[in-house]
């Protein structure tokens, strides 16, 4: 039983998307007892700028919380296509995805967390301050707060963190499925800032979401709507027609290591800068960074030692996901350029279990296994050889007989 608190409710989680909404969860599998209270901007059902893709991870997460039936009702994909230039591969992917509207599944998670016993309330924050008392959301007040309210985090500035990293900018809409990308996720990478790709992902239903994204870390320098929709229709033909529904966002891109302060305010997602830097998916780190902050924020609560929560959070995250963000951070770097990319697309056509190490690092928590750096090398040298027996061939050709 969580020691009785001075405060209305014992956690305060803002933000009620992905991240907010597993904290939610996770607090209250840990503590039923506990009075949680989530704040959000928007009334639910409401729509946010994603590609809708739930990797299988994001429900290894749900099912221990008693919430994994938000998938509930949406055909699972099976295919993926990667391509660039002439080079492409297509593939059977190891575990299922879904492609299901953020405008549905957040509101389906916001649901399950209010079923649980989470109080929903709208409400625009505006000021965190931090004391010994506990945390002052405005006029709430909590003895550990989440802060899970997304790349421009009130809560992360509240408590003096500036945002760090390199931001992407995207693109996305909604449009039938034409047919030959039926039943498909589709990416297709691009020539500009890397990584930069346009994707169409099938819902199931007839549309598909569709979209492109680069990076945009130059202030000077950043790609207006006209050219993300340029892009998209260059890369994937046809794919902005009957378009509806563009939505940009800006990506707080993950670097090669996490750091987050001790203390009483526990950030989760987008506010935590945790979005995958190789292929901006960012919904799995939002559940799985959220779960984590709201089951130690409820442990905290449990030992009386409410201070303790963020070091403790901190130590999950890392135990989860430290690997990963640095491997995810070099195949980025790897990945801007585009022989790496091409090597990449080569050895995955080749072998099906290189193509699910490929699967496995975009979506999830994958590394760059020593079968996928073999399989780089293998398909850089590869390249190599037939640029240079092209070139020979090209000279041959330019010499008079």
């Amino acid at each position: 039983m969580t020691p009785a608190s001075s405060h209305e409710h014992d956690l305060v989680v803002v933000g009620a998307g992905p991240a907010g909404a597993a904290a939610a969860l996770g607090a209250l599998k840990e503590d039923p007892s506990l009075r949680v209270l989530l704040l959000d901007r928007a009334d639910f059902p409401r729509d946010k700028c994603c590609g809708d893709g739930i990797a299988p991870h994001v429900l290894d997460v749900l099912a221990p919380l008693g919430a994994a039936d938000v998938v509930a009702g949406w055909r699972s994909l099976q295919h993926l296509t990667l391509s660039r230039g002439d080079r492409d591969v297509a593939g059977r992917m190891r575990r299922d995805v879904h492609v299901i509207p953020r405008e549905v599944f957040d509101a389906r998670l916001v649901e399950r967390a209010v079923e649980r016993g989470a109080e929903l309330r709208r409400h625009r924050v505006s000021k965190v301050t931090t004391g010994r008392a506990g945390v002052q959301v405005d006029d709430l007040g909590a003895p550990v707060v989440v802060g899970a309210d997304g790349v421009h985090s009130a809560v992360r500035g509240g408590i003096g963190l500036a945002p760090t990293g390199r931001r992407a900018l995207a693109l996305r809409g909604y449009a039938p499925t034409p047919p030959g990308r039926r039943g498909l996720q589709v990416i297709r990478y691009g020539e500009r800032r890397q990584p930069s790709y346009a994707w169409s992902f099938d819902r199931g239903d007839g549309l598909s979401n569709v979209g492109y994204g680069e990076l945009a870390d130059d202030p000077g320098d950043k790609p207006s709507r006209a050219l993300l929709l340029e892009q998209l229709e260059e890369l994937l033909p046809g794919s902005t027609a009957g378009g509806t529904a563009w939505r940009g966002h800006h990506l707080p891109l993950s670097g090669r290591r996490w750091t987050h302060p001790d203390g009483r305010v526990l950030l989760a997602g987008d506010a935590a800068g945790l979005v995958n830097p190789m292929t901006g998916e960012g919904i799995y780190y939002a559940v799985a960074t959220g779960a984590l902050a709201g089951r130690a924020a409820a442990r905290a609560l449990r030992a009386g030692e409410p201070y303790a929560a963020g070091a403790a959070y901190a130590r999950d995250v890392r135990t989860l996901l430290a690997r990963h963000l640095g491997h995810t951070w070099a195949a980025s770097h790897l990945s801007r350029h585009p022989a790496v990319v091409d090597a990449g697309i080569r050895a995955a056509s080749r072998d099906q279990a290189v193509f699910d190490d490929l699967v496995e690092i975009g979506l999830g928590g994958g590394t760059i296994t020593p079968r996928l750096g073999r399989g780089l090398v293998a398909g850089l040298v590869t390249d190599v050889a037939g640029r240079r027996t092209d070139r020979r061939a090209d000279r041959r050709a330019a010499t008079p007989t």
